[in-house]
């Protein structure tokens, strides 16, 4: 049957991802996306780098970046915004649910982003917090970039209420907040000023709780369980010897879809969005 454009989006996460793609094909809507999870929660990230669709604070919470679905208001995404983009690339770190974004611009300098959910072993027992992580980095040139973060609530409805630290930014919603942790220029990502990526930076969305170290390292040391995690987990399968990549790929997909908590699998990672207009199905 024919399959609704939301569940093209997750049926896109099967994939290789995308070759190198141009200014054009960058800067326009596309269900060619990336999946990112823990098994409490997942995202969808398309090919220029931005968040499109995460559900807090599980798999079928509240779409806290819902621009997946379109409309009129830019909103409801986190957003690396490189001035000028000319390109871009995205793969998935092998036998991982980790996805590198690399962006080019028109000048020849080249950014890379690396997303992933935390998931490893901690005190003898499975860490996956409902957190999200951004590593962004220079790799050629002077990346200018702006960091533009608009999550909404209540399935769109609103903007949540935006309070802020001194290293930190909280968007406190009517029943979840979420905490912004960052060695970025709190002032930049508030109010979108374009600064020039000389550093590493990182982002750390999850709990309203406060890191006990600086984002880049917890960020870094995440990454590094994270991976480790994924590998040892894809050694466990039974992998026929024909089509190995792609047999992987999938089997982390699937593992991304289920919610370790009950154990429950959902259909799709947009399972929020309804399959057909009053169809009862989503």
């Amino acid at each position: 049957r024919k399959i609704p454009s939301a569940r093209r989006a997750c049926v896109a996460c099967l994939a290789g991802l995308a070759a190198p793609r141009d200014k054009s094909a960058v800067t326009s809507p596309t269900l060619n996306l990336a999946a990112i999870g823990n098994c409490q929660i997942s995202a969808l990230i398309d090919t220029a780098g931005r968040i499109v669709w995460a559900c807090l604070p599980r798999l079928d919470g509240d779409p806290v970046f819902c621009s997946l679905l379109g409309g009129d208001a830019d909103d409801g995404y986190c957003d690396i915004d490189m001035t000028n983009i000319a390109s871009s690339e995205q793969r998935y770190q092998r036998n991982t649910a980790i996805v590198e974004t690399l962006l080019h611009d028109s000048t020849g300098a080249t950014l890379r982003i690396r997303d992933f959910c935390p998931r490893h072993r901690r005190f003898n027992r499975m860490f996956r917090p409902m957190m999200m992580i951004r590593i962004i980095e220079p790799i050629a040139g002077r990346p200018l970039i702006r960091v533009r973060i608009r999550p909404r609530q209540d399935y769109g409805a609103s903007r949540p209420r935006i309070t802020v630290g001194s290293n930190h930014v909280r968007f406190e919603g009517n029943k979840l907040t979420l905490r912004l942790t960052t060695d970025a220029a709190i002032t930049s990502i508030l109010e979108e000023r374009p600064f020039v990526l000389s550093n590493r930076i990182a982002l750390v969305m999850g709990p309203d709780e406060t890191l006990a170290e600086a984002a880049s390292s917890f960020a870094l040391s995440m990454l590094e369980a994270t991976q480790r995690y994924w590998l040892d987990w894809v050694r466990t399968l039974a992998v026929p010897f024909e089509w190995q990549e792609a047999v992987v790929r999938a089997a982390i997909t699937l593992k991304l879809c289920s919610f370790e908590d009950t154990g429950a699998v959902i259909a799709a990672m947009t399972t929020s969005i309804p399959e057909s207009p009053n169809s009862g199905r989503n």
